[in-house]
């Protein structure tokens, strides 16, 4: 893991962090970790979303394909 070192933050800030870090049983590094986490992890869930949604919409259109798997395999046995 890197080490992220942030200077000249404002004192309201850091008190807030602690305090949320208090509520939440956790370090006040902890809670600025899952909070950087989250961030993070935000435009990564939009577009899960997205596509889960697109997906949705493309099996209402033209309905589930079946898995090719097995046909894959029947044709790879017959040409031996």
């Amino acid at each position: 893991m890197t080490e992220l070192r942030i200077r000249n933050v404002e004192d309201w800030i850091v008190e807030t962090f602690r305090t949320m870090a208090k509520q939440n049983g956790r370090s006040m590094e902890a809670e600025i970790k899952e909070l950087l986490r989250k961030s993070a992890l935000h435009p990564r869930e939009e577009l899960a979303k997205e596509l889960k949604a697109m997906n949705r919409e493309l099996q209402e259109k033209y309905g589930l394909f079946s898995d090719s798997a097995n046909l894959i395999r029947e044709d790879r046995d017959e040409r031996g």
